[in-house]
């Protein structure tokens, strides 16, 4: 971890001389040799608002990149801006228009194009300022059972959906989106007003034994927590900021504040790190927004990119309000081979250790182990955590399999060093079938039930001894929906009527271990999707899923639920 750290620095001096004298054209640069050690992307001054990681634009581009373009698509760091996705299209442009065989490509490449000419063409007057509506919706969700909603425990029935709300019943959530941009500055902004109904919840009893037992929380001092739903739950009606940030654009640099997206790993069902399971934090990011190449070390690494956040976290109450630091690099050795580390770690909390710059420092550069004293001490460095991923485009089936992985482990450096300790996430993406240009399928598994059978009881990744409700953000976990100690995967075979169309069935199940929740739990969700356009600017998305589910501790018996549900969303028609 030591050594990865230390990597960052060089790479991202490097990143930012390298950048200032790309920037002294004030238009775009491309080298987009990767084999000749050739330089850098270069956004120029202009800034660029992220598009958020739900957007239609991010399976696009990933079938993109699967049939055999997009090289410069960092699939295990997302978001993206909207200017970077215009730059991975210019690079694949003349790949893609020589290719008169593949009209899927080509389909998919004018699509997303479409969508960001307007910030193109601002580009060639970057100081004027420019201010749209970007989208306004509404989501109507009915549920007819008891749902679960307990990621750090028995599990839920809907994943990676920002935290929102749901329960049995009639749910709603209406919104609107809304960005602009000036010169080096950029700003967005999607809220939204959220309705779920009352639920019953768990009961006292079980709550105490999941505090007082699984999480080693006491529940006497603790008897409201948002990591477990206890009841009554009362009916929800909240105006939400799901995403607000303003953004600066400094030497190939988007340095912002605010709430953002992230998704910090290749896999479409979840990232085990970061995802956007659970509500965004406020926080402070520097992001490397282009690929970059550093003289004589890409000849090795390939071009890379880097991003760092640091926020507080809000749900917690052992201990309260601690804050959380995250960083990646990804490198791109070849076009088809992507691998990237991150460090996860949240410190601090209300009673254990302040947020000063000290003990964000003291974090930031522990690499290893500390004892007991100084993990009960105001010293303490946080709970740890480490990733690997890498996606590759298969030798002789480079447009037609990938395959990619995400791994996460706690109080190591690496999953690479640290195997049976280690959590996995793995996929396999077949971009098309032979005759079916329009079908795709992707598998993927999913595990946080090491092999070490020292790290059983779930007390071990997403757990840790002093920050007790881990990597969690108002109840929900921020990195992967199989929870702890949980097993499981995702599986999702889809028609695409065009790059923005779709229609898709999707099974997903998981496991909790019986050593983890005595009895364990058992889920498997099928849905149903649909996803029509009309009038170009008004999309509407429906979708159907059944969900059958066993968690004794809480009901006896079999159970299930079902929900409906259907978005009409309206973009609005962006113009110079």
């Amino acid at each position: 971890m030591k050594s990865s750290l230390i990597l960052s620095a060089i790479l991202i001096w490097g990143g930012v001389c390298s950048t200032a004298q790309a920037q002294t054209s004030s238009s775009p640069q491309v080298f987009p040799d990767y084999q000749s050690g050739a330089g850098t992307t270069d956004t120029g001054p202009a800034g660029s608002t992220y598009v958020p990681v739900d957007s239609w634009i991010y399976p696009a581009l990933d079938r993109l990149h699967a049939l055999g373009y997009v090289d410069s698509a960092y699939l295990g760091l997302r978001p993206w801006t909207r200017l970077s996705i215009a730059h991975m299209l210019e690079l694949s442009a003349d790949r893609i228009e020589a290719d008169q065989g593949n009209e899927e490509a080509r389909a998919i490449y004018l699509a997303v194009l479409h969508e960001v000419r307007p910030d193109i063409d601002r580009t060639t007057d970057s100081f004027h300022p420019h201010v749209g509506l970007e989208s306004v919706y509404t989501q109507l969700r009915g549920i007819a059972g008891t749902p679960l909603r307990d990621s750090f425990h028995l599990g839920q029935t809907i994943i990676n959906d920002y935290g929102r709300p749901y329960e049995s019943g009639f749910n709603n959530y209406s919104g609107f989106s809304a960005r602009a941009e000036a010169g080096r500055f950029s700003l967005y902004f999607r809220g939204e007003v959220q309705h779920a109904p009352s639920a019953a919840g768990y009961s006292q009893a079980l709550a105490a034994f999941l505090s007082n037992s699984i999480d080693g929380i006491p529940f006497a001092t603790n008897p409201r927590q948002d990591t477990i739903p206890e009841g009554p739950i009362a009916a929800q009606n909240n105006v939400r900021v799901v995403e607000a940030n303003l953004s600066y654009h400094l030497l190939g640099h988007e340095v912002s504040f605010g709430k953002n997206d992230h998704w910090l790993g290749p896999d479409k069902g979840a990232s085990m790190l970061w995802s956007n399971n659970a509500e965004n934090i406020y926080e402070f990011e520097i992001n490397r927004i282009e690929p970059l190449r550093i003289p004589l070390l890409s000849r090795l690494t390939g071009p890379f990119r880097y991003d760092f956040f640091v926020g507080s976290l809000k749900g917690h109450t052992y201990p309260n309000s601690p804050w959380v630091h995250l960083e990646k690099i990804s490198f791109k050795p070849t076009r088809d081979l992507e691998f990237g580390f991150s460090r996860l770690t949240v410190w601090g909390g209300e009673g254990h250790a302040p947020i000063t710059l000290h003990t964000f420092l003291h974090s930031f550069f522990s690499f290893q182990n500390v004892s007991v004293a100084e993990k009960n001490s105001r010293n303490d460095p946080g709970a740890r955590f480490g990733t690997f991923d890498f996606t590759y485009r298969l030798p002789f089936l480079r447009k037609w399999v990938t395959l990619y992985t995400d791994s996460l482990v706690h109080d190591d450096v690496s999953p690479i060093s640290a195997p049976r300790r280690a959590g996995y996430h793995p996929g396999i993406y077949l971009a098309r079938f032979p005759g079916l240009e329009h079908l795709d399928l992707r598998l993927e598994g999913a595990s946080t039930d090491t092999v070490s059978s020292s790290t059983s009881t779930g007390r071990f990744l997403y757990w840790e001894n002093i920050q007790r409700q881990g990597p969690t953000n108002k109840g929900f976990l921020v990195g992967d929906w199989v929870g702890r100690q949980g097993k499981g995967g995702q599986a999702w075979l889809t028609y695409h009527l065009s790059p923005q169309e779709e229609v898709q069935f999707m099974y997903r199940n998981a496991k909790a271990s019986n050593q983890f929740i005595p009895g364990g739990t058992t889920q498997n969700d099928y849905e149903f999707l649909v996803c029509k356009r009309a009038l170009k600017d008004i999309e509407i998305r429906g979708w159907v899923q059944y969900e059958g589910w066993k968690a004794p501790i809480y009901k006896p018996g079999a159970q299930s639920d079902t929900t409906a549900a259907v978005q009409v969303t309206w973009f609005a028609h962006d113009s110079k």
